[in-house]
């Protein structure tokens, strides 16, 4: 039986019909409205949303056209594309009921009818209406989904030479289709290059979606990307749609692609060669079409050496390459960069946005930043909430108890083994934590992934730490 709290609009001139129709329905539906003059429509329609309509074909004695149906229905479908119309004919008139349905009704009902076919038609076009409602707002969601996953998470700031080159690369790259691939040390912003090449991309209307190959566990690779069927595994509980697939049509960003082992990078490079995907434990491929921008901090020459990185996947990952400078190369970017985080930051913690002292500026923009934009970003916001004075001063900052220059592994090293044979070596835990992080940085030249498994942590609990202890 129908929902009770369904709602009918019954329009017809002829008030015998208005009355049985509206004694039948009301047992099926919390409402049913009668309407006998169609010119009442819009009013009705105003101040209402109707699961269903029931209109018949003609208004007025003698009318056997049908046209008056017809125009109405085009009404209605204008004020509500969405709207279930089911028409009301004489047996006479089924083929003028039938085109109709080619202008868009949904059904039709033949008078003299018959009560259980009306019920039955009617149940069938409110499930109708339902189901389009509820594909429509899964539409509306999806779009807000799609936009506020797809959106920058900050603006990409900077007006160096350096930084001037790399958005002309994006804005000759972005229209296209090309794959980009993206270099560049950790925490100099490549996801947000990525995001701002799919803005403005053709494709920007689809999702963007981000896999961080870093923190997927080689046994669980192709389900993460592939995507699985019930029962294909031990904890395959359930049918499970890949990120190539859920990309269908959009972007996928493949984070980290330099950390990728080599039997993996093979599979890869066969799905985005037959753009087809099969998901693990079924037999049938399923067409992708997505945009590829694959990022790594692996340097280019170590890309090229085969041990480590295919070089028919290289070839098809590199349509256009994209470099993202070091902070250190781009200091005249430093004071806007800092501005930002400054005000971010500070609407953040309820503090005031205070200023830079112009040598807490020329600090700013002489150190180093061996972990670049994000290592900005941490020690600007340790200084916000720690800093007492009326502006930022350069021991806010911490700078001189981090590294001046980028280092050298072979000096932590030298560091360690001295204390090693000093007798008052330092055991100060704290301090010990962070030489043991600075040399597993160092050592995989801020390669997050493989300092953390160095380490024996998890990415985020070096992230915790590294924010910890300012680095």
């Amino acid at each position: 039986m129908a929902s009770k709290d369904g709602k009918i609009l019954i329009v017809d001139d002829d008030e015998d019909i208005l009355v049985a129709g509206k004694l039948l329905l009301k047992r099926h539906y919390g409402s049913v409205v009668t309407c006998n003059k169609p010119e009442h429509i819009e009013e009705l329609m105003a101040g209402q949303n109707f699961d269903a309509i029931l209109l018949d074909m003609n208004f007025g004695p003698g009318e056997s056209s049908g046209d008056q149906g017809f125009f109405w229905l085009s009404r209605i479908l204008e004020i509500d594309p969405q709207a279930v119309v089911v028409m009301i004919t004489a047996h006479g008139g089924v083929n003028v009921a039938v085109d109709a349905m080619k202008k868009g009704a949904t059904d039709f009902i033949a008078k003299p009818w018959q009560n259980e076919k009306v019920v039955a038609t009617l149940s069938a076009s409110v499930k109708l209406r339902r189901s389009r409602s509820e594909a429509e707002e899964l539409k509306k969601t999806n779009r807000t989904l799609v936009r506020a996953v797809s959106e920058p998470k900050q603006p990409i700031l900077g007006q160096s030479a350096a930084m001037r080159d790399v958005m002309s690369m994006v804005d000759r790259s972005a229209p296209t289709d090309a794959n980009v691939l993206i270099l560049g040390e950790n925490g100099t912003g490549k996801e947000l290059i990525a995001r701002e090449l799919h803005r403005r991309s053709l494709r920007a209307d689809k999702v963007f979606m981000s896999v961080d190959l870093g923190a997927v566990t080689e046994s669980l690779f192709e389900s993460e990307l592939f995507g699985h069927k019930k029962g294909a595994f031990t904890d395959a509980r359930d049918d499970r749609v890949g990120r190539l697939q859920a990309a269908n049509g959009g972007t996928l960003f493949l984070d980290e692609i330099g950390n990728l082992p080599l039997h993996l990078q093979a599979k890869l490079l066969t799905v985005l060669e037959q753009r087809h995907v099969t998901p693990v434990g079924s037999d049938r491929s399923i067409p992708i079409d997505v945009r590829v921008i694959a990022a790594t901090n692996v340097p280019f020459v170590k890309l090229r050496d085969e041990d480590i990185f295919r070089q028919d996947l290289l070839f098809r990952l590199n349509t256009v390459e994209v470099t993202l400078p070091p902070l250190r190369a781009r200091p005249d970017d430093v004071p806007e960069l800092a501005d930002y985080y400054i005000a971010f930051y500070a609407r953040k913690y309820g503090k005031a946005a205070k200023s830079l002292s112009p040598e807490a500026l020329d600090a700013l923009r002489r150190y180093s930043w061996p972990g670049n934009i994000r290592a900005l970003r941490h020690a600007i916001e340790r200084a916000v909430i720690l800093s007492e004075g009326p502006e930022f001063e350069a021991e806010d900052f911490q700078l001189d108890s981090q590294p001046n220059q980028a280092g050298d592994v072979a000096d932590v090293k030298a560091d360690a083994k001295s204390s090693e044979n000093e007798p008052d070596a330092d055991l100060n835990l704290e301090r010990l934590e962070r030489r043991a992080i600075e040399e597993a940085l160092k050592k995989h030249r801020y390669n997050i992934s493989h300092a953390a498994k160095d380490l024996g942590l998890t990415r985020a609990a070096l992230y915790r730490r590294m924010e910890k202890h300012g680095l």
